[in-house]
């Protein structure tokens, strides 16, 4: 390592209030931190960003995260590169997925558990999958719609955010498990990628079409699993169409993040009682002692090209902030990445 090498740190500069900004955040040059006994010292290659990291920097939290306190370094799943080490279980040159945050360097001793774990790269798995069609926002999708959603063939499922990296996945899963996918997406070129290229049977444009009435159009016998990425009035429109049975998937409310406080609950929920429905929100990390089930079903199908995705990645370390302020925007076009540093073998 040179000598005039530094660590840059994104820390948390001031909560936000409504949308994020780019100088919630402040840009910090650290040393480069040394790997003790037992540890390693890794070089971040790409950073994931995700609607989450708007709740993680809020005063209240999230019921499964603490708040990131003021002064500290933004976390974040990245990809990154065994430097150094004095870890017998690792070597320089290991591809390894971690949470290493907005930063340039690590170090970890590889301990952890569920999200916190720190996990080899297989050879052969490309260094950004581990972060999007094989990462957690695909296996959100997967556990949230098989095991909370429980679609039946030939049953409708509707999904809001469709265009975003996990909703695009449960609308393909749900496809390729038999059921009639609707997608929910803001514009004529997120809609139309839904159908065209991912094979949803249909997709509803919110910001230049009347959800409401698109929702009665394209599932006249109801909606039999919905899927929530965003909250609000989109949720509050597919509950007014429930079928009998249905289920409600709680997976997120990223119109309602930016919020400083929370808005009214959802108009139409008494629709569950008379539709005998089911709302159930969930968390990925549940279910993180199965992911080699979910991997079994999953890598064959991204390696034959039945699941197709898209990556948004950004460069370098600097773009973060304003990167994730698009995010809330809507200017990015797929799963979201800061590619942090271009070499993967210097």
């Amino acid at each position: 390592m040179s000598e005039a090498a530094v660590n840059r740190q994104w820390v948390l500069a001031r909560r936000p209030e409504g949308l994020v900004e780019p100088d919630c955040f402040e840009l910090r040059d650290e040393p480069v931190p040394e790997p003790g006994d037992g540890e390693f010292l890794v070089r971040n290659v790409y950073m994931s960003l995700d609607p989450a990291m708007r709740a993680w920097i809020s005063e209240r939290g999230t019921g499964y995260m603490p708040a990131v306190p003021i002064g500290s370094l933004m976390p974040a799943s990245c990809v990154a590169r065994v430097v150094e080490s004095r870890h017998d279980g690792f070597e320089p040159d290991d591809l390894v997925l971690g949470v290493f945050g907005w930063q340039d360097y690590a170090v970890s001793d590889g301990g952890g558990r569920g999200p916190m774990s720190v996990t080899k790269i297989p050879e052969g798995v490309g260094p950004t999958l581990p972060l999007s069609a094989l990462g957690t926002t695909t296996l959100t999708a997967y556990f949230g719609l098989k095991e909370v959603g429980k679609p039946e063939r030939g049953q409708t499922v509707v999904v809001s955010g469709a265009a975003g990296a996990t909703g695009s996945m449960v609308g393909q899963l749900a496809k390729l498990w038999g059921c009639r996918a609707v997608g929910i997406a803001g514009g004529e070129r997120k809609c139309s990628w839904l159908v065209d290229e991912l094979g949803f049977d249909a997709a509803i444009d919110y910001k230049g079409g009347d959800v409401r009435k698109g929702l009665k159009e394209e599932c006249p016998d109801g909606i039999d699993v919905y899927w929530d990425n965003v909250g609000g009035e989109i949720l509050d429109a597919a509950l007014a169409r429930l079928a009998t049975r249905a289920r409600v998937v709680l997976c997120g409310a990223i119109s309602m993040y930016n919020e400083d406080s929370p808005p009214p609950g959802p108009s139409n929920y008494i629709n569950l009682l008379g539709r005998r429905a089911r709302m159930e929100g969930f968390l990925v990390f549940d279910y993180f002692d199965r992911i080699p089930e979910a991997m079994a079903e999953l890598v064959p199908l991204v390696q034959s090209g039945k699941l197709r995705w898209r990556e948004d990645i950004r460069d370098g370390l600097d773009s973060a902030p304003a990167a994730l302020r698009d995010l809330f925007t809507g200017e990015n076009d797929g799963k979201l990445l800061v590619r942090v540093s271009d070499e993967l073998g210097d």
